[in-house]
C-alpha cells in the first residue's frame, strides 16, 4: 500500500482550492514549529522550513497551489519571525533584501516541485501505458484468432485508463452521438476501429491518441501479421499433406487455387498449364463467392498472346503484374475488367527447373495487390511444382512397368505360338513317322520303336504343359471365364469356383486375374496345405473383384520374398489393388480389385 501511494496520488488531478487549503495548513504548522526554534535559530535561517512547505505542496497540488503557499509563507515569515515580530516594516535593507531572496527562493522551490511533479506524472502515464501495452500484447499476439480476443482487449484498455466504455471493432464504423471512432490502420489500409465515449477529458483523448493509440495500432497489425503467416503456413501444410500422399493432381490444382485464393485474400485465382503450341490450357480455378459462372472455362485454351502476364512469365520465367486497365490488357484481361477485377499478378510454375506453367491471381478493382505477394504465391507455386513432378514420376514409373509386363506378356505369347507351330508340330510328325516305321519293321525293332514314339508322346505332352505355363491358349481363344474353369481342374486342391457373368475385359485385365488365381492355386497347393479354395469372381460397372480364400495353415507374408510381391506389382500395374490376409492358422484371404 506504501508502495502504491505515491502512484494513486499522481493519478489524481490534483485541485487548486484543496491545494490552497493544503498550503495555508502548511504555512500555519510552520509558523507554529518555527516560535520554539527563534532562541536557537537565527532569524534569516528560519525561512528554509517555509521552502520544504512550498516544495511539497507545489509537489502534490501543482504549480499554482505552490505559487499561493510561497507568497503566504513569505508574509507569514515577515510578521511573525523578523524582528520587529508582529509588525508590517520593511524599512529597513537588510530586512527587504531577505523578504525578496526568501520569495524568489520559495518561488524557485514551487517551480521545481512543480515540475518534479510533471516529470512523475508523465513517467507514470509512461509506466501505465507500457504496462498496458503489454497487456494488450499478452491478449492479442498470443489468441489463436484475434476476433475473439477483442473483447478482452478493450476491456483491458478501458480498466487501465478508467474509461465507462471501450470497444474495438474489426470494421470501419462511424462516430455518433455517444461514441467517438479512432481508426486503426496498417498503412493505408483501415483494420480496425476505437470506440470510446466522446466527453473524455482532453488530456486523455490527447494521451489516447499520441500513445495508445499507435500502440494498438502497431500491435494489432503484428496479430494480424501473425495471424495471417499461421493461417498460410496451416495452408501450406495441407497442400504439403496432400503432395506427400500421393493425391490425384487434379485434386491438388484444385487444393492449390482455393488455398492460395483464400490466403491471399483475392477476387479471382487460376492455374494454368504452357502448351507446345503457343497456348494455355486453364486447369482449376476459385473465386472469393463460389459462383459457378467463371468468366474463363475449366478446360479452355487460350492464346499466350492474348493474356500479358501469362506472355511476361512466358518469356521472364519471373513473376510479373499488370492491372486491367493497361492499353495492352488483351482480350483475357479485358473480360477481367468488364467483372470489376483489378491488378492482376503471375507467378511461374516450375517443374525440374523447366517452365511447366502460370499461376493468376486478380484483386478486386478497388484493392491493389499487396508489394510481397509474389513472393507468397511462390510458396505455393513451389510445392504445386513438386506435386507435378512427383505425378509425372509416377504416371512414367506405372506406365513403364505397364510396358515391360506387356512386352513379358507378348513374349510368352510369342514363346507358347513358337513352340506350338515349331518343336511340338515337330515331334508329332516324327511320332507319326515313328509309327509307320514301326509298322514295317522288323519283330525285333518293334518293341524299341514303340518304346520311342511313347517318349516322343509324352515330350510332346511336357513341351505342352511348358507352353500352356507360359501363356494359356484357352484365356486367348475363350475368354476368363473358361480359362479360370480349366485351372479350377486341372488343381490339385478342390476349387470352389463362383463366377458371374462376366463379359468380354480389357487384355491386361483378364491376364492379371488368370495369374493372380493361379498362383494363388500353387502356393494353396505347395505351402498353404489347404483342403479347399473358394474362389469368387464379380464385374459391375466400376470394378472386376475377385477373392480368393482357402483354409490352410496361413501365415503368408509378401515381404518374405514370395510370388505374392509379383502379383501385388501385376495388380498395381493395371491401376487394381490387392489386399491380403493371412493370420496363422486361419488361411488366407486374397481380395482384388480391378477398376473398369
Amino acid at each position: 500500500m506504501q508502495a502504491r501511494l505515491p502512484s494513486l496520488l499522481l493519478r489524481q488531478t490534483p485541485s487548486r482550492t484543496v491545494g490552497v487549503l493544503a498550503g495555508a495548513a502548511c504555512v500555519a504548522a510552520v509558523t507554529l514549529l518555527l516560535f520554539p526554534l527563534r532562541q536557537f535559530v537565527p532569524s534569516n535561517s528560519l525561512g528554509v522550513v517555509y521552502l520544504l512547505a512550498v516544495l511539497l505542496i507545489s509537489t502534490v497540488f501543482g504549480r499554482g497551489p505552490g505559487l499561493a503557499t510561497a507568497v503566504a509563507s513569505a508574509v507569514a515569515y515577515e510578521y511573525f519571525h523578523l524582528p520587529p515580530f508582529y509588525r508590517w516594516t520593511l524599512t529597513g535593507s537588510g530586512e527587504l533584501v531577505t523578504i525578496l531572496v526568501f520569495l524568489a527562493a520559495a518561488l524557485l522551490a514551487g517551480f521545481v516541485g512543480d515540475l518534479a511533479r510533471s516529470r512523475a506524472v508523465e513517467a507514470e502515464e509512461q509506466r501505465r501505458t507500457a504496462d498496458l501495452a503489454a497487456d494488450l500484447a499478452h491478449l492479442l499476439l498470443r489468441a489463436e484468432d484475434l476476433r475473439t480476443a477483442l473483447p478482452a482487449a478493450a476491456q483491458c484498455l478501458a480498466r487501465a485508463l478508467e474509461l465507462r466504455y471501450a470497444a474495438i471493432e474489426q470494421a470501419v464504423v462511424a462516430a455518433d452521438a455517444r461514441y467517438a471512432a479512432l481508426p486503426l490502420r496498417d498503412g493505408a489500409t483501415q483494420i480496425a476501429t476505437l470506440l470510446i465515449p466522446t466527453d473524455l477529458p482532453k488530456p486523455t483523448m490527447l494521451r489516447l491518441r499520441r500513445q495508445v493509440v499507435p500502440s494498438l495500432r502497431a500491435l494489432l497489425a503484428a496479430a494480424r501479421d501473425r495471424e495471417a503467416v499461421a493461417e498460410e503456413q496451416a495452408a501450406l501444410r495441407r497442400i504439403a499433406t496432400l503432395v506427400a500422399g500421393g493425391t490425384n493432381p487434379s485434386e491438388v490444382f484444385n487444393a492449390v487455387t482455393r488455398e492460395m485464393g483464400r490466403i491471399m485474400g483475392t477476387r479471382y485465382t487460376d492455374m494454368n498449364r504452357f502448351e507446345a503450341d503457343g497456348t494455355l490450357t486453364m486447369l482449376s480455378h476459385w473465386d472469393d463467392h463460389g459462383g459457378r459462372d467463371h468468366f474463363v472455362p475449366l478446360g479452355s485454351r487460350w492464346p499466350i498472346e492474348d493474356m500479358p502476364v501469362a506472355r511476361m512469365v512466358w518469356q521472364t520465367g519471373k513473376p510479373a503484374r499488370l492491372t486491367t486497365c493497361d492499353e495492352d490488357a488483351g482480350e483475357f484481361l479485358r473480360r477481367a475488367r468488364d467483372w470489376a477485377l483489378g491488378s492482376v499478378v503471375g507467378s511461374p510454375i516450375m517443374v525440374e527447373n523447366q517452365l511447366w506453367g502460370v499461376m493468376i491471381v486478380f484483386s478486386r478493382a478497388e484493392d491493389p495487390q499487396p508489394e510481397a505477394i509474389e513472393e507468397r504465391m511462390m510458396k505455393f507455386t513451389e510445392l504445386l511444382g513438386t506435386a507435378i513432378a512427383n505425378a509425372e514420376s509416377r504416371a512414367e514409373l506405372t506406365a513403364s512397368r505397364a510396358r515391360i509386363i506387356a512386352a513379358a506378356d507378348e513374349s510368352r505369347r510369342r514363346i507358347e505360338r513358337d513352340l506350338h507351330d515349331g518343336a511340338q508340330q515337330r515331334l508329332v510328325t516324327l511320332g507319326l513317322e515313328l509309327r509307320k516305321a514301326e509298322a514295317m519293321a522288323p519283330p525285333y525293332l518293334k518293341a524299341l520303336l514303340s518304346h520311342t514314339v511313347e517318349g516322343l508322346a509324352g515330350a510332346a505332352d511336357d513341351l505342352q504343359e511348358l507352353s500352356r505355363g507360359l501363356h494359356p491358349a484357352m484365356l486367348s481363344k475363350g475368354g476368363l471365364c473358361p480359362a479360370l474353369k480349366m485351372l479350377a481342374r486341372r488343381s490339385s486342391v478342390p476349387v470352389e469356383l463362383n463366377v458371374s457373368d462376366v463379359g468380354p475385359q480389357p487384355e491386361r485385365v483378364e491376364a492379371g486375374v488368370y495369374y493372380v488365381v493361379s498362383e494363388a492355386l500353387t502356393n494353396a497347393a505347395k505351402h498353404a496345405k489347404a483342403s479347399i479354395v473358394h474362389i469368387d469372381l464379380t464385374v459391375d460397372d466400376t470394378a472386376v473383384r475377385l477373392c480368393i480364400r482357402d483354409d490352410g495353415i496361413g501365415g503368408a507374408d509378401p515381404r518374405n520374398g514370395s510370388g505374392l510381391i509379383g502379383l501385388k506389382d501385376r495388380v498395381a500395374v493395371i491401376g487394381g489393388e490387392m489386399e491380403i490376409t493371412s493370420p496363422v492358422g486361419s488361411g488366407t484371404s486374397l481380395v482384388v480389385t480391378i477398376p473398369c
